[in-house]
């Protein structure tokens, strides 16, 4: 996207071109004040074991994903997170303590009024029935406040963590970075969006589930002991008394369950990553459709299109089917449990009853109790699906972290080397000096170039394709750090980059003409001269209208926004990669005499294969590319230093009249 290095205005203010660093402004709702300490350095790279196998190499690296996610997640709770993360989670225990203090005094309220109806005593059902409607109160409101405690926590440690993962994303050019790197980043927006929600919802929901379930089975089983005593079994002959029977029946009947559904559920994490894989894939595949629709529309691509989709959706199903099974063995094992579990204290209490040693309320508390403890046991067995599902989404941001944290090593480290960006020494504008460019692995892309560019210079980029052009205006641009050299700009100096594919930001055509900069910061008879200067003119009556930009401009009326933003932000130096492009040869000559009437001083590099912008330039640098790598091979004047400016207005002033 068309990019300024620093604030439009004022000139005084601004930075070298690479200097400042992409700031950060709201990403949520509510975005947590505290900042992340993004001084640290990323984890230290972990190697496995040489001699581990593929299967084990595989086993050892989801480990670390989910370590890895821990390391960055944790920081929440820390000096520089929020500072309402502790007293949200200790609340929300607290909360939870007191809770299951009301389920005990529901669970012997229970026992009380059946005792009392067994006994037909009417004067106790009457103050029973009066006593719990605060116990239920009471209970209910501690659950509403349990909710929003647990969903507060959740928003803000989400708000945090994606803070500090977009800050990190976005930071020196890494989204874009990501796309020359390997490793496994594939969408990161879903990422972002999905899986960091998952990550960080789930875990609390887990905290707070199991720590109910400690308490709740803790409290209960002492119910359950208490209550059933022990259970005499005449076997031939001799009796066998089991202490604790309704404790023991609890724990066997949950290790039952909990072990069936591990077994049944033990690949729910690995189909849970790739379902979500590929929802993302085909989330992708359907934005790629809506941002290119002209171009699919003009070559009549819907048919291929169509069957594109189709493949990536067929993915999704046959995933989704993968799943289903899992989740209807699952639901076999849950549903059955649910089923008997309150039958089963029923029965064994039943024998005790009919004797007469246990009364009706005590076989209703033990019925209810065990219920809880069966419940609190099977927290696995009814989490386990979204226990994977975390799993999962926890493992896709850590790899989206990880290759976050191999780009940042590369800035910090000098084991491929580093392009450095510094100041010029003299009047030059821009110098690159013994530059070199290499991809992340250290495959050496241009080498050995050795540039200057004076004040006021309009220098031509030329080479077939492939010879590296692009990559070294990456390089200028301070998007591409591997190599070596440096890249150095005068000081107090601004640089405007304009792609060939111009980024249209939604909202308004002022927003679009403006971009980066704010909209306000130009008045609407400035913006409506600038569109005017570069043949815009006829859209100013839409400049406060809000529509589908992006889609609605041609990619020539894209590029001749892009040239009203440089005119109303006047930068010092611009690089034009192949800027006019989709614009006609007398519509490109139009602008480039715009810019020569409008900027007379500015600095000039472009990027282009046109032989017309010869006539624009005041010299020429040729890159080619040998084995395997790009050099700069000649360095040109095009007109005459002396008199070269007289030279080219004259060229220009014939255009005119032609």
């Amino acid at each position: 996207m068309s990019q300024a290095k620093s604030t439009p205005k004022p000139v005084s203010n601004a930075k070298a071109p690479g200097a400042a660093k992409p700031r950060l402004e709201k990403v949520a709702v509510e975005v947590v004040s505290e900042a992340v300490d993004e001084a640290s350095p990323p984890p230290e790279i972990v190697e496995p074991d040489p001699e581990f196998t593929p299967q084990q190499v595989e086993e050892a690296r989801k480990k670390y994903l989910l370590k890895r996610f821990w390391i960055s997640a944790r920081g929440y709770w820390s000096r520089n997170g929020d500072r309402l993360a502790w007293p949200c989670t200790i609340g929300l225990l607290a909360l939870i303590c007191i809770n299951v203090g009301f389920q005990y005094g529901i669970n012997v309220w229970n026992r009380s009024i059946f005792d009392a109806i067994e006994s037909r005593d009417a004067h106790t059902v009457y103050f029973l029935s009066v006593v719990f409607l605060p116990l239920v109160a009471g209970n209910a409101g501690l659950v509403v406040a349990q909710v929003f405690l647990r969903m507060t926590m959740q928003r803000r440690w989400r708000s945090w963590l994606t803070t500090s993962v977009i800050g990190r994303w976005l930071a020196n050019g890494r989204y874009y970075q990501l796309n020359l790197v390997s490793g496994d980043h594939q969408n990161p927006e879903a990422r972002i969006a999905e899986d960091l929600r998952i990550a960080t919802e789930s875990p609390v929901d887990f905290v707070a589930g199991v720590t109910s379930a400690f308490l709740a089975a803790s409290t209960f089983i002492v119910v359950l002991w208490t209550i059933g005593g022990a259970l005499t079994l005449p076997i031939g002959g001799s009796s066998v008394t089991i202490p604790g029977f309704l404790v023991i029946t609890a724990v066997i009947y949950a290790a039952i369950t909990s072990t069936s559904m591990v077994f049944i559920g033990r690949h729910f994490v690995e189909l849970s990553e790739k379902k979500n894989q590929r929802e993302a894939e085909f989330r992708y595949t359907l934005t790629r459709v809506r941002e290119n629709g002209e171009s699919i529309a003009l070559l009549g691509g819907e048919e291929e299109e169509r069957s594109g989709i189709d493949n990536t959706f067929g993915h999704v199903l046959k995933q989704w089917a993968l799943l289903t099974g899992q989740h209807m063995r699952t639901a076999l094992v849950s549903q059955g449990s649910s089923l008997f579990a309150p039958v089963v204290p029923v029965l064994l209490c039943a024998p005790k009853f009919l004797e007469g040693s246990m009364t009706l309320g005590q076989v209703m508390q033990a019925a209810s109790a065990f219920a809880i403890v069966q419940g609190a046991f099977g927290w696995l067995v009814d989490n386990y699906p979204r226990l994977a599902d975390w799993n999962a989404s926890a493992r896709r941001i850590a790899s989206l972290m990880m290759s976050l944290d191999g780009l940042e090593r590369a800035e910090q480290s000098d084991a491929l080397g580093r392009i450095n960006r510094g100041e010029t020494d003299g009047c030059a504008m821009l110098s690159l000096k013994d530059l070199s460019v290499s991809l992340d692995d250290g495959t050496a892309v241009v080498e050995e170039t050795e540039v200057a560019i004076a004040a006021g210079e309009r220098v031509l980029v030329s080479g077939e394709s492939g010879s590296g052009k692009s990559t070294l205006v990456r390089a200028i641009a301070g998007l591409w750090p591997w190599g070596g050299g440096s890249v150095n700009f005068h000081p107090d100096k601004r640089m405007f980059m304009l792609p060939q594919r111009p980024y249209v930001p939604s909202g308004t055509l002022r927003r679009a003409a403006a971009y980066p900069g704010a909209a306000d910061n130009w008045t609407l008879k400035e913006i409506r001269a600038a569109l005017d200067k570069v043949g815009l003119g006829h859209l100013n009556d839409r400049i406060e209208e809000e529509a589908p930009w992006d889609q609605t401009l041609s990619g020539g009326e894209k590029q001749r926004l892009a040239f009203a933003r440089l005119l109303l932000h006047a930068p010092d130096i611009v690089v034009l990669d192949e800027a006019t492009a989709a614009l006609d040869e007398k519509s490109q000559d139009k602008m480039m005499e715009t810019i020569i009437h409008e900027l007379p001083d500015v600095t000039i590099i472009s990027v282009a294969h046109r032989v017309e912008l010869e006539a624009y330039h005041s010299r020429k640098i040729t890159l080619e590319r040998r084995k395997g790598r790009a050099k700069l091979v000649s360095d040109i004047d095009l007109i005459p230093r002396k008199g070269g400016r007289k030279l080219l207005a004259s060229l220009l002033r014939r255009r005119r009249s032609k």
